[in-house]
C-alpha cells in the first residue's frame, strides 16, 4: 500500500487543508533531498508519493544485491542460473514496469525462499527449489516476486520508514556499530534479519503479487493456477518444518493467509493461458534440472557437525561452544552466546604466512596505530598464530587470535561487553586453540544431500520409494517435496525427487 499521506499531495489542492504545515514543510524537504515527487503506479494505476525516485531505487537495489552475493552468496550452477533468467526474463516481457532492467539468480540459501529487491533483482534460493515440482510452478514463484518489483512494493516500504531513513540509509541492514574496528569484524553476520530483503509485506502487497504474477505467467503460456499448488506445498513443508527446529522460510517475509491458496486458484480460473512452448519440454525435463542440486548446508561452504565447523576445502575444524548459536555466511562464521551479549567470528583476515599480517590489515582497516604493537607471537597446534586483546570504547572488550594457514591468515574474534569479559576469556581461548586441519577420517566423512530422482515401481508407497533409494529426506519430507499425500500409491515409472548424502569431493586442500 501507498503510504497514507500519498492522496494529500497527489490528488489535488483541496485535500492541503488536512495536512499540518509542519508535515508539509517536512514533506518539501523530503522531495528536496530525494528528488521524488508524484508518481503512477505502473500495477495500481492510481497515483502515489514516490518518496524515492526511479533512480535512487535502482541504487538501493544495486547496494542490496551486493550484500546478497556476500553475505549470502550466489549458487555457483551456471546451467541453472541461465534457466532461471531465461524463465524470468520471459515473465518479465509481460510487466506492466518496464523502466526497470530484470535480473535473476538463485540465491545459495538452504531455506525456501524468494524476494526481490528495488530495481529488478529477484531471487530465489536452492532451498525453494527443492520443493518445486513443475515449470509452472516456478514461473508463479518469479512472477509473484516480479509483481512485487512492478508494484513497487519494496520501495512503498521504504517510504514508510520516512525520507530520513532512506537518505541515512537505515534500510541498509546494521547500523549504529560502536566503532569502524568492531564493523569491520562484524562485517554482515545478522545483517539480513534486519534489512530490506526479509521485511515483510502487507496483505495487500501479497495479494496484488499474487495477482500480478499470475496473469503474468498466464500471458507468457504458463498456468497460473500452478502458483496455489506452489504455495500449498510450501505451508505443508513450513507445518513439518515447525515440528523441528525453527528456520526461516519464505513465510516470514510473504505472510500466510488462510484463504491465500484459495483466492490464487479462484483467480486463475479467470485468466486466459496464452499458448507457448515451455522451455522444459515434460515435468521430467524439469526435475531433471534440478538433480544435483545440494539440500541443506553445502560442504563447499563448510558445514556444522553439532558446534564444530569443519571446511573441507580450506582444511580447517573450530569448535564452537555449547548452546551458542551459530551462522555461516561467505565472509564469515559466527556463534552467538544465548543471551546475545557475546559472539565469536571466524573468518579470514588476509593472504600470506606471517599472522602479524592478519593484525596489520586490521589496523589499517580500523585506521588504529597500536594493534600489531599489542599483538603476541604464540603457536596454536603447530601453527604460527598470533594473539592481543582490545578495549574499544570502555563498553565492549575484543578477543583477537590469528592463525596462519594453507597461505590465508585466519581471524578469531571474541567480542563481549566489558564488564563479562573476563568471564568468557576461557571460553574464547578454548575457541580459538581449538583451530586446527582436518584429520584424513573427518575429511573422508564429509556428506552432502543432493536432489536425485527415482523411478517409482507400479503400487508402490512413498514410504517404500524413500527406503529403497536411500533417502535422507524422510517419507513426510518425500511427499511434501514432491506435491503427494503420504498415503498415495506410486505409478509405475512415476519420477520423485529425494535426496541422498554423498561423500563430498573436495578441492585440492590447502
Amino acid at each position: 500500500m501507498a503510504p497514507d499521506i500519498g492522496p494529500h499531495v497527489c490528488e489535488n489542492e483541496t485535500h492541503r487543508a488536512h495536512v499540518p504545515l509542519r508535515a508539509w514543510l517536512f514533506i518539501a524537504g523530503a522531495f528536496a533531498l530525494l528528488n521524488g515527487g508524484c508518481a503512477m503506479n505502473p500495477v495500481s494505476g492510481m497515483p502515489e508519493l514516490a518518496l524515492v525516485s526511479v533512480e535512487q531505487e535502482k541504487k538501493i537495489g544495486a547496494e542490496e544485491a551486493k550484500k546478497v552475493e556476500q553475505q549470502m552468496g550466489l549458487l555457483d550452477d551456471a546451467a541453472l542460473t541461465q534457466y532461471l533468467n531465461t524463465l524470468g526474463q520471459r515473465l518479465a516481457d509481460q510487466s506492466p514496469r518496464k523502466d526497470v532492467a530484470y535480473q535473476f539468480h538463485v540465491a545459495d540459501m538452504a531455506e525456501p525462499n524468494a524476494f526481490a529487491l528495488p530495481g529488478g533483482y529477484v531471487y530465489v534460493t536452492r532451498g525453494l527449489l527443492a520443493l518445486t515440482n513443475s515449470e509452472d510452478e516456478l514461473a508463479g514463484v518469479v512472477g509473484h516476486e516480479i509483481g512485487h518489483v512492478a508494484a513497487r512494493h519494496s520501495v512503498q516500504k521504504i517510504s514508510k520508514q520516512g525520507p530520513f531513513a532512506v537518505v541515512f540509509g537505515i534500510v541498509s541492514g546494521i547500523t549504529g556499530l560502536v566503532s569502524p574496528l568492531v564493523g569491520n569484524i562484524i562485517g554482515g553476520i545478522g545483517a539480513f534479519t534486519q534489512s530490506l530483503v526479509f521485511a515483510p509485506y502487507s496483505r495487500s502487497q501479497e495479494t496484488e503479487a499474487d495477482r500480478v504474477g499470475q496473469e503474468m505467467a498466464a500471458r507468457a503460456g504458463w498456468d497460473p493456477a500452478a502458483l496455489s499448488a506452489f504455495l500449498n506445498t510450501l505451508e505443508r513443508d513450513v507445518e513439518l518444518m515447525n515440528k523441528g527446529p525453527r528456520k526461516p522460510s519464505f513465510f516470514d517475509s510473504h505472510p500466510a493467509t488462510p484463504d491465500r491458496v484459495a483466492k490464487t486458484a479462484e483467480h486463475a480460473k479467470e485468466l486466459t493461458r496464452a499458448t507457448r512452448q515451455p522451455i522444459s519440454a515434460s515435468r521430467e525435463a524439469f526435475l531433471a534440472r534440478l538433480d544435483g542440486v545440494v539440500v541443506g548446508q553445502r560442504a563447499a561452504n563448510g558445514i556444522f557437525e553439532g558446534q564444530a565447523f569443519l571446511h573441507p576445502d580450506f582444511n580447517l575444524f573450530v569448535q564452537f561452544p555449547e548452546k551458542w548459536q551459530l551462522e555461516n555466511s561467505p565472509e564469515k562464521v559466527a556463534a552467538v552466546a544465548p543471551d546475545g551479549e557475546a559472539a565469536v567470528i571466524l573468518g579470514a583476515a588476509a593472504e600470506g604466512n606471517d599472522p602479524l599480517d592478519g593484525a596489520r590489515a586490521l589496523e589499517k582497516a580500523a585506521k588504529s596505530s597500536d594493534i600489531v604493537a599489542k599483538t603476541q607471537s604464540i603457536t596454536i597446534g603447530g601453527l604460527p598464530a598470533a594473539h592481543t586483546q582490545i578495549e574499544t570504547d570502555g563498553r565492549l572488550k575484543l578477543d583477537l587470535t590469528w592463525i596462519a594457514h594453507g597461505g590465508l591468515i585466519y581471524q578469531l574474534a571474541g567480542l563481549a561487553p566489558t564488564k563479562r569479559f573476563d568471564s568468557l576469556q576461557a571460553v574464547f581461548h578454548s575457541v580459538a586453540h581449538s583451530f586446527r586441519p582436518l584429520s584424513a577420517s573427518e575429511r573422508a566423512t564429509i556428506k552432502e544431500q543432493r536432489i536425485r530422482l527415482v523411478r517409482a515401481h507400479a503400487g508402490e508407497t512413498i514410504e517404500a520409494l524413500a527406503s529403497r533409494s536411500n533417502s535422507a529426506w524422510k517419507k513426510e519430507e518425500v511427499a511434501v517435496a514432491n506435491g503427494l499425500a503420504l498415503g498415495d500409491q506410486l505409478k509405475d515409472g512415476q519420477l520423485l525427487k529425494v535426496t541422498i548424502a554423498e561423500p563430498y569431493a573436495p578441492k585440492k586442500p590447502r
